[in-house]
């Protein structure tokens, strides 16, 4: 598919520019490191030891330093959607940049892995020459005690590589369960072993406190390379020299050497107190269990959960952070808020489908025994819920919806959930939003799914009709996978059954569609849904449109 530059630009320009910046300053760290070792005085007897393995061990190591110190930023969600929600970003440009704070975190984490083991290649080659190559005119510079050390025991009897094997280990652990298949079939593999980032940051300040690599302090009085008392000049270089140049080149004293004051911590405990600091303040502000309202069980897996939660303040488009102690105490897990609190409804609520042992787990907990005639379990029946603690709002690609003259909302099955909350808003007369008309896409594959948000359509089209703006807001619906034909047969659901339509959309007739109707506009495209639409969406965002139509993608994914 041919590539407009236009769209390329608006779609791409921005991420590969921050990624081509975080990519340049990685490697003038590496070369500026790597060439003060491989030029470095200090470095010189050091280097003549270990060779090319002491720079690449230390350029590595520098790199490391700057991303994990830069993993964490991503991952303080709280000050995220902050900045996100201040005047200070005006630009949609940069806030749709923000949304780009997993990719950045899961770069820093692919950039770690590497480089170590570039960092954990190079030291084992320097274990080996430390054994080999040990130095009797400077004993102080070896970390060797004798030569031929076995490297092994040189590894498992010092702190460095004491810290270095359990590093490796526990980054090995996080790496594995980070993997799609594992967070797809396992997520609480992912998140307990990912949690081991705490004790990770502990080790890794302790890892240059044995001082393995030493440089030398006394340059001016100790040329590198000079004559030493015991040492002759036919010794040293195998020629003659003059006596005057033999004495210039002769040393005032011994060598001296020490170990590297730890700078890891100079680049890591900044964002690692700013983390922790915002971790703390999550905790102060989700440490009061909601009140469960309703809970409503919808066709297909679905159940509806409706909070109360004090002071709870939420936009359309962000999502929540769920933990229920009866199922685990420390997992957390994300929900898009379905439901936003307003000045006239105090009610919070989301739609969580049961798929994995977690979502099994706490909804047998809201509905131990549930019954096919009843729906709805209002708090008349006196039901004791369980505890359930909720973290956030935080901020997501959604929230732009409104910030667009027009907007297209494609949604794949539960993927609707973030554009639940919009469409309420709208609903509910939410004002100070540039949106002039919406266009919603939904595809599922059953019928029944449908169901969940139904009745919301239904009086969103009303309301409009009500007030003559029937092309505000423009609906599709698709059933992807029908096993039968079957039809929303309620009267009030007419206009639904209307719009919907048996197979999958024509994604490239709809774009055209939108073009034609909105020249020389900025579209802003919002998916949540399967990875092959927003695939494709994502390509025909970035397709030239005839009619000078810039489509904006942005999507919405918590995989």
């Amino acid at each position: 598919m041919v590539v407009s530059a236009r769209s390329w630009v608006a779609n791409e320009g921005g991420k590969y520019f921050v990624l081509i910046l975080w990519l340049g300053v990685n490697t003038w760290l590496f070369i500026s490191t790597f060439l003060l070792y491989f030029t470095g005085q200090q470095y010189h007897y050091l280097y003549k030891m270990l060779g090319l393995g002491l720079c690449i061990s230390r350029a590595s190591a520098t790199v490391l330093n700057l991303n994990c110190s830069l993993v964490l930023l991503p991952m303080c969600r709280s000050l995220v959607t902050f900045v996100r929600g201040t005047r200070m970003i005006s630009s949609r440009k940069t806030r749709r940049l923000l949304d780009k704070s997993k990719t950045f975190h899961v770069a820093c984490g692919v950039a770690i892995c590497i480089f170590s083991v570039m960092h954990v290649s190079a030291h084992l080659v320097n274990v080996v020459r430390f054994s080999v190559r040990y130095s009797d005119d400077f004993p102080a510079l070896n970390l060797a005690r004798y030569r031929g050390e076995d490297p092994m025991l040189i590894i498992l009897t010092t702190i460095p590589g004491v810290t270095g094997v359990l590093l490796v280990l526990i980054l090995f652990l996080m790496f594995i369960s980070s993997s799609y298949c594992v967070r797809m079939s396992n997520y609480e593999i992912f998140w307990y072993t990912h949690n081991l980032f705490i004790v990770f940051y502990v080790i890794l300040m302790i890892h240059m406190v044995g001082g393995a690599l030493k440089y030398q302090t006394n340059i001016e009085a100790h040329p590198p390379g000079c004559f030493r008392a015991n040492q002759s000049s036919t010794e040293q270089q195998g020629d003659e020299l003059d006596t005057s140049e033999e004495e210039e080149r002769r040393c005032n004293e011994d060598a001296r050497f020490q170990p590297h004051y730890p700078q890891t911590w100079l680049w890591v405990s900044g964002p690692l107190c700013l983390y922790c600091v915002e971790r703390f303040y999550r905790y102060i502000q989700s440490r009061d269990p909601v009140t469960i309202v309703t809970v409503i069980r919808h066709p297909c897996d679905v159940v509806e959960l409706r909070m109360l939660k004090k002071n709870f303040k939420a936009r359309p488009g962000q999502h929540i952070l769920l933990n229920c102690p009866g199922v685990s105490s420390f997992e957390n897990h994300p929900f898009t808020l379905t439901m936003c609190p307003t000045e006239n409804k105090e009610t919070l609520g989301i739609h969580l489908r049961v798929v994995g042992d977690w979502t099994e787990r706490f909804t047998q907990l809201l509905l131990p025994e549930p019954r096919i005639d009843m729906e709805i379990l209002p708090m008349a029946q006196k039901r004791r819920y369980p505890k359930v603690y909720v973290d956030g709002p935080f901020g997501g690609p959604s929230e732009e919806v409104f910030n667009y003259d027009v907007s297209l909302c494609v949604a794949g099955g539960i993927g609707v959930t973030p554009f639940a909350c919009v469409l309420r808003a709208l609903l509910d007369g939410w004002m100070g939003f540039r949106l002039q008309r919406l266009y919603f896409v939904w595809v599922c594959k059953e019928l029944q799914s449908f169901y969940w948000f139904a009745e919301l359509l239904c009086a969103l089209h009303h309301k409009l009709w009500n007030e003559n703006r029937p092309d505000y807001f423009n609906l599709k619906l698709y059933i992807s996978q029908p096993d039968s034909l079957q039809s929303m047969s309620e009267e009030k659901y007419r206009p639904l059954t209307s719009r919907m339509q048996i197979g999958r959309p024509r994604w490239k007739l709809l774009f055209d569609e939108i073009g034609k109707s909105n020249k020389h506009k900025r579209v802003g495209v919002f998916c949540c849904g399967p990875k092959g639409i927003s695939r494709t969406l994502h390509r025909l965002c970035n397709s030239p449109q005839y009619n000078g139509t810039t489509f904006e993608f942005n999507k919405e994914s918590f995989s």
